[in-house]
């Protein structure tokens, strides 16, 4: 781990991120890219190009003053920090940035959401997850200290969960952390057996690593949700965080199948960890 970006606005929520970023940068000697995403209003996009250069760079000046005050904090005292600003208009291009820089994780921080303004706006960190390529830590609260001991991987062991499952294992080895997979069976369509589930689980593991020592580490719970049952388990089991892989639908597929992972990302006081299914 040696790329972080934070993607800044200001509020509280993205400074718990970048404190967050700022424990795992002293831990493992990480640059953090501060990122701030600069989005300039239709009314200046629409001025004349003297005029549109001028405010840009205005607001730009701006914001780079504001930046900086931001980032004198005591907590990343001794941490490398690179501030960038961007005037992109949508958060789905954080995932640029994070290209053109090979980072190797985003932190961002996050309310929350719920309701219609969940379904019909969504929040940034929603945005974030779905169009990222490397994994994203969501952070809800100030982090006194950040573990990550006893993590819950939740997933329902299909095929196209192995990459995820992968990569998911070498973040986590490196962190030193313990790893509870968990299924969780819920009723209708998607119930299985409980020899069905044992056999999806054995075939996964194959298919990942061959390491069939790994079924002693296998939780299934039952319940009326998969969000629920993972937030219940990691609740009884003393997680220190949630990990789940995410298909980054978007667009109007996004909007009627959702995604699980954004649910747990949105409702989970929990730290939560998304890896992209490619």
């Amino acid at each position: 781990m040696k790329k972080i970006i934070v993607p800044v606005d200001f509020s509280d929520h993205s400074n718990y991120a970048l404190e967050a970023a700022s424990i795992l940068a002293k831990k493992y000697n990480a640059e953090i890219l501060a990122l701030h995403m600069l989005e300039i209003s239709e009314t200046i996009l629409t001025k004349g190009e003297a005029d549109l250069q001028d405010e840009t760079v205005f607001f730009i000046k701006l914001a780079e003053k504001r930046f900086n005050e931001f980032l004198e904090q005591d907590f990343l005292n001794n941490v490398s920090v690179t501030p960038i600003v961007k005037h992109f208009k949508v958060f789905s291009e954080v995932n640029d940035v994070a290209k053109e820089h090979n980072a190797d994780l985003i932190v961002m921080g996050s309310h929350g959401s719920s309701g219609l303004k969940e379904i019909f706006v969504g929040s940034n960190t929603e945005k974030v997850v779905r169009h990222a390529d490397i994994p994203v830590l969501v952070i809800k609260n100030k982090p006194s200290t950040l573990s990550f001991d006893n993590v819950v991987f939740a997933s329902d062991f299909s095929q196209e969960s192995v990459t995820p499952y992968i990569n998911a294992c070498q973040l986590f080895g490196k962190l030193g952390s313990k790893i509870h997979l968990l299924h969780v069976n819920t009723p209708g369509d998607n119930f299985k057996s409980s020899q069905e589930i044992e056999q999806t689980v054995v075939d996964f593991l194959n298919k990942a690593d061959g390491d069939l020592n790994q079924l002693e580490h296998v939780k299934y719970v039952s319940d009326y949700t998969v969000e629920k049952g993972v937030l219940n388990y990691a609740n009884v089991a003393g997680a220190d965080a949630i990990a789940v892989a995410t298909h980054g639908r978007t667009g109007f597929t996004h909007f009627l199948a959702g995604s699980i992972s954004e649910d747990i990302a949105n409702h989970a006081a929990l730290p939560v960890i998304t890896f992209k299914i490619k």
